[in-house]
């Protein structure tokens, strides 16, 4: 099940991601929202040449596109090289690092393909939004907050060896 796990997720994790990009830009033009719920969430359409909240946006293309690609690749690497060298045992860990890795693989898809990324989700509260975002970052965000219970429950185990 350890590569099986690692396939099934990851390739759901990308799926899922393009699916709803292609969607969204079948659909809808830049700028264009949505209302989904009242009040709480819009599918609004961004294109952000930047990381997550449009953190290094502003950077020329011609470094921002080869560095986000650049970084990318890296991670996408090291998450193999842990998954495959540290994952075997570990659920918890195999699921962290499969979503951090679709999530990875599906923004440099759209990073090769548009040179910035497709966001759609709208979160927000009255005049407070969140930045937009997509499937890719949620399951980034989900991966990276397995990978740090996983941390935590491993400190506490190991806490509880020792005593």
């Amino acid at each position: 099940m350890f590569i099986g796990r690692f396939v099934i997720i990851t390739t759901l994790t990308v799926l899922l991601d393009q699916v709803t990009k292609y969607l969204v830009l079948k659909e809808m033009r830049v700028g264009q929202s949505i209302p989904v719920l009242d009040g709480f969430f819009n599918l609004t359409f961004v294109m952000n040449p930047g990381a997550a909240f449009g953190i290094l946006s502003t950077l020329s293309e011609s470094f921002r596109i080869p560095f986000f690609l650049g970084v990318s690749l890296i991670a996408i690497i090291l998450v193999l090289l842990f998954y495959f060298q540290r994952a075997r045992d570990n659920v918890l860990l195999q699921v962290g690092l499969t979503l951090v890795l679709g999530g990875a693989v599906g923004n440099m898809i759209d990073r090769v393909r548009f040179g910035e990324v497709v966001d759609f989700i709208d979160i927000y509260y009255r005049q407070y939004h969140w930045p937009a975002f997509n499937i890719a970052d949620s399951a980034i965000s989900i991966g990276v907050g397995l990978l740090i219970l996983d941390a935590v429950l491993s400190a506490r185990r190991e806490g509880s060896v020792q005593n």
